[in-house]
């Protein structure tokens, strides 16, 4: 009778014991995700990652937006470093919080690298090499050919504009000025809505803007595109040339750079829920209606699997590195 009553205390603890993981199963499978957006509200960041929460939510269940603003992006994505590896919080990473930061800021609070899962890319949005329109046409420049031959036999007589020291726009314009050979003179603005606004009224003769900003006084015939950052021309100005193809005779044939941003969760995530999460965000990107919503930021969608987006982002990691240093940029 004792053993009897003994195995069935044993196996009534089994049970329970069974039942509480089942439950905690449950309640992990059901729990929101929650997805950090390292900058303030209102942003491409923030508008595209609004748009994949309420597109995965068939499929993932709810997902909820933390803007976590601060230090360049690292206070929201040290957060998701810092977070269990369980596929409940991911963070909207960027060419910045992963590829600049590490190496504008002297102290970083995580390893870009090393403390993160990568999951996705999500999308790019190219730069464009724009020049007051008038100042173009005083000085002839209706190419980056022309600019380049301007600037060589010009040195430090063109100056650019950008939202700030580290920035991608200044950048851009330092990974310009090595490959062409040129000297430009950098000139730093609390943003890049006053960096566009020194162009328009000619006080700077030409920026790295980014093209969704640009896009409108490019229209108007107020600046001048003069090429787009990036590899392959943009699907909203296929108009124009990219720097690479345009300036292949002077050096700019490898010109090659943008602003991306992809999602990422912490180290040590399981392969089975990175596989969920990456599925279910590349079924959304793939969609007629996130890529119509991109399309509205001039974004093009950059989805991958987990492997291709590890490796582009190591790739970027060790670019900026050079182009961080040739700058002379940093944040103390």
């Amino acid at each position: 009778m004792k053993s009897m009553t003994m195995r069935a205390l044993r196996a009534t603890a089994l049970l329970a014991t069974t039942l509480l993981a089942l439950a905690s199963i449950a309640h992990a499978q059901t729990k929101p995700i929650r997805l950090i957006v390292p900058y303030p509200p209102g942003g491409p960041l923030d508008i595209v990652a609004r748009a994949l929460a309420d597109k995965v939510h068939g499929t993932l269940g709810t997902v909820i937006v933390d803007n976590r603003p601060g230090a360049g992006g690292n206070l929201g994505a040290d957060a998701a470093a810092k977070a269990a590896p369980d596929g409940t919080t991911i963070v909207m990473g960027a060419v910045a919080t992963h590829a600049i930061n590490p190496w504008l800021f002297a102290k970083m609070p995580y390893d870009a690298l090393h403390d993160f899962t990568p999951i996705t890319g999500v999308a790019q949005v190219p730069n464009v090499l724009v020049m007051n329109a008038q100042n173009a046409d005083k000085l002839g420049i209706r190419s980056v050919v022309d600019l380049v031959a301007y600037g060589r036999k010009n040195p430090g007589k063109l100056n650019y504009g950008s939202g700030g020291n580290g920035s991608a726009g200044h950048l851009a314009g330092e990974m310009f000025k090595a490959q062409a050979g040129v000297f430009m003179v950098h000139i730093p603005y609390p943003g890049g809505n006053p960096a566009q606004l020194a162009l328009l009224s000619g006080q700077v003769d030409l920026n790295f803007d980014n093209l969704a900003a640009a896009s409108v006084n490019i229209r108007s015939g107020k600046l001048r595109a003069l090429a787009v950052t990036t590899a392959t021309r943009s699907s909203a100005m296929p108009e124009v040339p990219t720097i690479a193809e345009s300036g292949r005779s002077v050096g700019l044939g490898g010109f090659n750079i943008n602003t991306w941003f992809g999602l990422f969760g912490p180290a040590k995530m399981p392969a089975d829920v990175t596989l969920k999460l990456n599925k279910a965000f590349v079924d959304a990107l793939r969609s007629p209606e996130l890529k119509a919503r991109l399309a509205t930021l001039m974004a093009e969608p950059i989805a991958s699997t987990p492997e291709q987006f590890a490796a582009f982002v190591k790739s970027e990691h060790a670019k900026y590195k050079r182009v961080v240093k040739t700058s002379g940029a940093s944040v103390e």
